[in-house]
């Protein structure tokens, strides 16, 4: 008792600034009252973060006045003030105004360690059987994995360069000039990694750098409505045309192209090596033990047909776990739980040898893929963006596919990531969280992992009767030359079933006066006739605004196909709802670049557009996206204060 005393005695003569105690509390949906595991629990402007256990139950240091958030996807944040004398909280979120299109209730009985089990029921309007397996997936993956493993990345002091983070630097597009470009060629990109990494920076209270902010890998996180495929062909091309949001006396043109859907049960059977960096730096809750977390959740998908082998590297590369039947899902476990960290990062001889496993391994007519799980700190050998993309070039030759999964920051390595998903017939995502890794490996599942359609170009050609100028928003890295799109031999993106890709153009009708169409002297050595702005002569002086051209290969194909679609722009602004919302994204990426061309964008009008986008948004994504501009938004307030 007069321990006790004493210590309180020594507390209160502290000042009061310096007094933290620890808090403990649940989370749980105020509707049903069920936990909500892995729901973030964080400091605001702290580095204190944790993740709701299976029985969402958490932890946390606190002092006195500061700001505890509690965030859980399609949920309502909440923030608390934290007073001193209450250090247990039980907190209910609610649900978004739109209801989950799939309710997930998980319950669990006080056992023994040994003998947990969770019973998991769900309730949808979509296909039961497909639905119910997604569900019981993440709640075997939580039930498997401690606590640990679902902690997101802690917030930092500092960014970018400052904590070793290196990024691609961005040169954002310009605006063309249709007589002398008349053709604008870029590689698809399904990478989603730069949405993650804004939104983990934007959680953490500060604005990312403007080189993380790639504006199509963005707007290419959602999912949009486009039609499917329905001939031949494994992808399909829509277009659209309405008033540019952010500059009124413009156009904006939305390409998309969606990539045939294939129920889980269908997919081929999947050769899959997991490539795991064990090095030094991959220590914590948010690199190697999310890595494990993340990994058992896939491997609750896998069926008896489809394998699975281990590879790891640290300052050499070996092989963990030999192929293993899907169907042996607790060996895979085990084998992920051995893992333990130590070392450099021998990533090319790493990247080798999970090269050498799967074509050891091949599957003809099936699905053969690494899995690369890293911060992308490549230190011993071959390591320079440069070098990858040398050692990737020669293996994608062998018909591997490569998923690249980035974890971690402060150290981490963008510029080698994107080079490897690039290069590598492959694609790209960034894991901050157990949900984020729900969301890549399990509810987009066919997408992430098996391949419909290889080397995907998109070529437009815009017609000089009714377009003086067009810029491609995004897509800095993915140009190609116009003469790319005919070469079989130029390497381009790959799309996996269900996959969406989106573009937008903008563009400067024939008649508007604009700073942006640049003027030049009369050539010498041209007749007039030929040169731009001189009477030129139309091939086609049609209605038709531009042309869209794809070529693709079959995955396991070596000749491109080519398909076309063209779009007649009848004015007015009479588009989709997935449009606003798409067009919403693009235009946030373009202030969070404090980009030349935001034009007269706002944050609220971001929110406005967004907010008309939100008719068809069953995982919360959209309204998650909302929250983050308005966040931004107060951020940039307080900024003027």
């Amino acid at each position: 008792m007069y321990i006790f005393l004493i210590l309180g005695y020594v507390f209160v003569t502290l000042p009061v600034q310096a007094q933290t105690f620890r808090l403990i509390g649940t989370v749980c949906s105020a509707s049903d009252k069920q936990p909500l595991i892995g729901a973030s629990v964080y400091v605001k402007d702290s580095t204190r973060v944790t993740i709701t256990d299976f029985d969402g139950s958490f932890a946390i240091r606190v002092k006195q006045g500061e700001v505890l958030v509690i965030s859980y996807i399609g949920y309502v944040t909440q923030q608390v003030e934290i007073s001193s004398g209450q250090t247990v909280w039980n907190i209910e979120l609610e649900e978004d105004s739109q209801l989950l299109s799939e309710v997930v209730v998980v319950s669990y009985t006080p056992v023994k360690k040994a003998t947990m089990t969770a019973s998991v029921s769900s309730v949808t309007a979509q296909s039961k059987g497909r639905q119910s397996r997604r569900s019981k997936s993440i709640a075997e993956g939580v039930a498997a994995a401690p606590v640990a493993y679902l902690a997101p990345a802690p917030a930092l002091s500092a960014y970018s360069r400052v904590q070793n983070e290196e990024y691609n630097s961005i040169q954002e597009n310009g605006f063309m000039d249709v007589w002398r470009e008349p053709l604008s060629t870029f590689s698809a990109d399904v990478d989603v990694a730069a949405y993650s990494m804004v939104r983990r920076d934007i959680n953490n209270g500060r604005l990312p750098s403007a080189d993380v902010v790639r504006i199509e890998e963005m707007i290419n996180y959602f999912s949009y409505h486009y039609p499917q495929p329905t001939g031949a062909d494994p992808v399909h091309i829509s277009t659209e045309v309405g008033a540019c949001p952010w500059n009124s006396k413009h156009r904006l043109v939305r390409v998309g192209v969606k990539a045939r859907e294939i129920a889980d049960e269908n997919l081929p059977a999947s050769n899959l090596v997991f490539l795991i960096d064990v090095s030094g730096l991959m220590w914590g809750p948010t690199r190697l033990d999310l890595v494990k977390a993340s990994l058992k959740l896939l491997v609750n998908n896998l069926r008896k047909e489809d394998k699975v082998s281990i590879v790891v590297y640290a300052g050499a590369a070996g092989e963990v776990l030999p192929a293993t039947s899907g169907a042996d899902k607790q060996k895979i476990r085990e084998a992920l739980d051995r893992l333990t960290v130590g070392g450099s990062t021998a990533g090319g001889a790493g990247i080798q040898l999970g090269y050498k496993i799967a074509e050891k391994n091949f599957i003809k007519g099936g699905n053969n893929r690494i899995i690369l799980c890293t911060d992308g700190d490549f230190n011993v050998g071959v390591s320079s963006p440069d070098g990858l993309e040398k050692l990737i070039e020669q293996k994608r030759r062998t018909g591997v596919f490569l998923t690249v999964l980035g974890y971690g920051m402060g150290n981490y390595k963008d510029n080698r990531m994107q080079t490897l998903a690039e290069k590598g017939n492959g694609n790209y995502a960034y894991i901050e969280n157990l949900q984020e890794a729900n969301k890549v490996l399990v509810t987009e599942f066919g997408g992430t992992l098996c391949t419909v359609a290889k080397d995907v170009k998109l070529q437009v050609e815009f017609n000089p009767a009714h377009v003086q100028a067009y810029r491609l928003v995004g897509y800095e890295s993915r140009l190609l030359a116009a003469e790319d799109f005919n070469d079989d031999t130029k390497d381009a993106g790959e799309m996996g079933a269900g996959h969406c890709v989106t573009a937008f153009y903008e563009v400067i009708p024939v008649g508007v006066e604009s700073n942006w169409v640049g003027r030049v002297d009369d050539l010498k050595y041209q007749k007039k006739s030929t040169q731009q702005h001189q009477q030129p002569i139309l091939a086609d002086p049609s209605a038709e605004m531009l042309t869209v051209k794809l070529r693709y290969k079959d995955p396991d194909g070596d000749t491109s196909r080519k398909i076309e679609k063209t779009l007649i722009d009848g004015g007015g602004d009479r588009v989709s709802a997935d449009f606003r919302f798409a067009a919403s994204v693009a235009m946030f990426g373009r202030l969070l670049r404090s980009s030349d061309y935001k034009g007269e964008a706002t944050y609220n009008k971001v929110v406005k557009l967004a907010e008309k986008g939100l008719d068809k948004d069953p995982q919360g994504y959209r309204r998650e996206f909302i929250r983050l501009v308005k966040t931004v938004d107060g951020m940039a307030e307080r900024g003027k204060e």
